[in-house]
């Protein structure tokens, strides 16, 4: 059932945030600085989000996951239902910014299941429900594409709206939580963040997380564009778009269950390694295709090889994080991915718009690679001490 609710908060999500560049061309009139306001509009809800991180996982912590799912479901669906009303840019900043305060669902999503999965099997679970973010990531940007040639992307808006509210009573009827409540004086975000501090390994972690956040987001208000460039119909932007932001969601729905349980057995460490490896080849091979098909080819590559990141990240956390504290380490790394998230669509829209698509390529490989080599050397020195999920 949380599968379930994941998967169709994200399904709603990519049905038409990944378009924004065209709903800002296309309806807001947004001629000047096209990919510079397509970061901007994507990184301001993610901002906000990331500052509030840390306040709902102590709630989280306090009252439940559950709470926060059903809270962040009906908020977010609501932001969605009023980016119909928007005819403005100022008007569209605003409500992104109301959803960035009512973000949450997937870091509580994975809190829960860190802190209701036995402890043998958390790299595996942690793998099954990364699949439900992307098998969302799938079906939303093909269904936002077709979808808009029918009833545009305003209409995606209202149905991005009534799926996430679906995704609210998902949870609400169908998860249950167990829990004991803890007894005291809850600590404030601050002391949340001086915990955190003292434990190098999670800090480590932290930063690989906003390190990946921003080479997977950097691309993502200049994909539709892209697209263009490479070929595709303006016509039929959306659709050639959601199709090519699909491609990374099929391979990690296939790879995802089977990375969280290669990790169990060699280690996350060593997974994570592979994917960062993989992704930064990835990336840069990119650099050297100029048509569509083969771009959706190297795209799903670098999907089947990026899908081992987050599943070990999320499996490090768990482990690395004291039983009573996984619940707020959890709502901090998601702040440290909300940061990543900020900077990366901020950056690749400055950049795009400056240097060109195609550098990026480059760059974010190139840093993917530096950060796979650099995690081998820091785990190299480290005693022998495999984990095992």
């Amino acid at each position: 059932m949380l599968w379930l609710g994941l998967f169709f908060n994200h399904m709603a999500f990519t049905l038409s945030v990944p378009f924004f560049p065209l709903f800002l061309h296309n309806d807001l009139g947004v001629q000047s600085g096209l990919e510079a306001w397509s970061g901007f509009s994507i990184s301001i809800s993610f901002l906000i989000s990331g500052l509030c991180a840390p306040f709902w996982g102590s709630l989280a912590d306090k009252f439940g996951k559950k709470p926060m799912l059903i809270r962040s479901g009906i908020g977010l669906g609501l932001a969605h239902l009023a980016n119909y009303f928007v005819y403005d840019l100022c008007t569209f900043l605003l409500v992104r910014v109301f959803q960035g305060l009512m973000a949450g669902f997937s870091p509580a999503s994975i809190a829960l299941v860190g802190t209701n999965t036995p402890e043998k099997h958390v790299g595996y679970a942690l793998g099954v429900i990364s699949t439900s973010t992307a098998a969302g990531g799938i079906l939303g940007p093909l269904a936002g594409g077709l979808m808009s040639q029918w009833i545009g992307l305003r209409g995606c808006f209202i149905a991005s709206g009534l799926i996430t509210l679906f995704s609210a009573m998902i949870v609400m009827v169908g998860v249950i939580e167990v829990r004991e409540r803890q007894a005291g004086t809850r600590p404030s975000v601050l002391d949340d963040l001086k915990q955190a501090a003292v434990n190098t390994r999670l800090m480590r972690i932290y930063g690989l997380i906003l390190l990946v956040s921003t080479s997977a987001m950097i691309l993502e208000p200049l994909l539709a564009i892209y697209v263009v460039e490479l070929g595709g119909s303006i016509n039929h932007a959306l659709l050639s778009s959601g199709i090519v932001f699909s491609a990374v969601g099929i391979a990690t729905v296939i790879m995802g269950p089977r990375w969280g349980r290669i990790g169990g057995r060699i280690g996350y460490e060593k997974t994570l390694f592979i994917g960062l490896l993989g992704g930064g080849i990835g990336n840069i091979l990119q650099l050297g295709v100029h048509h569509l098909v083969g771009f959706g080819i190297l795209r799903f590559s670098y999907g089947l090889f990026f899908a081992a990141v987050y599943p070990a990240l999320n499996a490090l956390i768990i482990n690395y994080a004291d039983d009573e504290f996984r619940g707020r380490a959890v709502s901090l790394s998601q702040t440290a991915s909300q940061f990543g998230i900020v900077i990366g669509p901020l950056a690749g829209g400055i950049l795009g718009g400056w240097i060109g698509i195609q550098f990026i390529f480059l760059l974010t490989g190139l840093t993917l690679i530096g950060a796979a080599w650099t995690i081998k050397a820091i785990f190299s020195k480290q005693p022998d001490r495999t984990l095992t999920g």
